[in-house]
């Protein structure tokens, strides 16, 4: 295929899930021309590892054989680790950070300093699992001045472990709303944006505006919070503060 073309790599990924079409979220994934095989126990992978290469030989297929890995229990993919733990952070991505130099004037130490636990984050982000459908979902919600960030999670013998980040920027007009109607669309965008996972299931959210655990029981609120509230009877959920 041509390079340079605006439809070229949406054309190339259409072509690419027509010939696996009956292979895909069963054997394989694959995204333009990145391939991944996987499977339950070592016997099933070199079954669908014949068959995505039978296809491949049918298809006129050619693949890099020094870019192939074979039989490993984890890869790279798009730039994360994929194995059975989850999805986590390439450490290569962020060897920079943790390699940065030691300051060795006084203005570089407090730089240092402020940088101290954002570099602490950046360099430990949590795996993300696949969930679990036998427990309950927990919803993580935050909202500033101008962006709401949402997580979806469960909580594991005691220990809480990531599924799903999810973040927005307000726009002008939603930058105007209250502090509570912030926290509440961030509830809001939570739900929808997780609702393949939540609908059905029970769902405890945790706030820091400690007000929105009776604003659902308040009958004078303006229209677009009962609007909101009305959304969330979908949901068997319960609000806690996270303090």
């Amino acid at each position: 295929m041509s390079f340079g073309l605006c439809n070229a790599p949406a054309t190339f990924q259409r072509c690419m899930l027509i010939i696996f079409s009956d292979m895909v979220e069963h054997i394989m994934e694959v995204f333009m021309d990145n391939i991944t095989v996987y499977g339950g126990a070592f016997d099933e992978c070199l079954v669908n590892l014949e068959a995505v290469l039978n296809r491949c030989i049918e298809k006129d297929l050619v693949l890099n054989w020094e870019k192939c890995h074979f039989m490993v229990p984890q890869g790279i993919v798009l730039g994360h680790i994929i194995s059975k733990q989850g999805i986590e952070v390439d450490k290569a991505k962020v060897e920079l950070i943790v390699k940065l130099p030691s300051p060795t004037i006084v203005k570089g130490v407090r730089q240092f300093l402020g940088h101290a636990k954002l570099k602490l984050l950046l360099t430990t982000t949590p795996i993300v699992r696949a969930p679990n459908w036998q427990l309950p979902f927990e919803v993580m919600c935050n909202a500033s001045d101008f962006a709401i960030g949402v997580v979806l999670g469960q909580r594991e013998d005691g220990k809480p472990h990531v599924i799903y980040y999810a973040n927005k920027t307000l726009n002008e007009t939603q930058r105007n709303y209250t502090t509570t109607e912030k926290e509440l669309s961030a509830v809001v965008f939570a739900l929808d944006r997780f609702h393949a996972y939540l609908v059905g299931s029970f769902i405890m959210d945790f706030t820091d505006h400690s007000a929105l655990k009776y604003l659902l029981t308040k009958q004078d609120a303006k229209a677009r919070l009962i609007r909101w509230i009305l959304l969330l009877q979908e949901f068997n959920l319960q609000i806690k503060d996270k303090k």
